[in-house]
């Protein structure tokens, strides 16, 4: 694999760049990754990351809430929590099928 490292005013490495095909082969690996659509939308629009997520893969509360095998007024309320319990946070990135870490944005 060749790599290009680009060397910045201070005379330190800035940046890498490496062939696109590694790229997509690193970016398939890494699952923890968050969709630049989805943080537009938690920083930009205020809007918590569970709908963020929800929204970004094209889903309605009931179709999540069908997943989780509770109500969607219950999912709602969930959905709109500032603060999660960990096995609500657990319960639903594993419905939206992204890791617990992809929530904490």
């Amino acid at each position: 694999m060749k790599i290009q490292t680009i060397i910045g005013h201070d005379g330190k490495p800035a940046f890498v760049v490496i062939p696109y095909a590694n790229y997509v082969e690193q970016y398939a690996r890494a699952g923890d990754l968050i969709p630049h659509g989805v943080v537009r939308r938690v920083l930009a629009d205020d809007v918590p990351p569970v709908r963020a997520w929800r929204e970004h893969l094209g889903l309605t509360q009931a179709d999540v809430a069908a997943r989780l095998d509770i109500s969607q007024p219950a999912y709602a309320q969930q959905e709109n929590s500032i603060r999660l319990c960990k096995s609500s946070r657990e319960r639903i990135a594993a419905a939206l099928g992204i890791a617990v870490a992809q929530l904490d944005i």
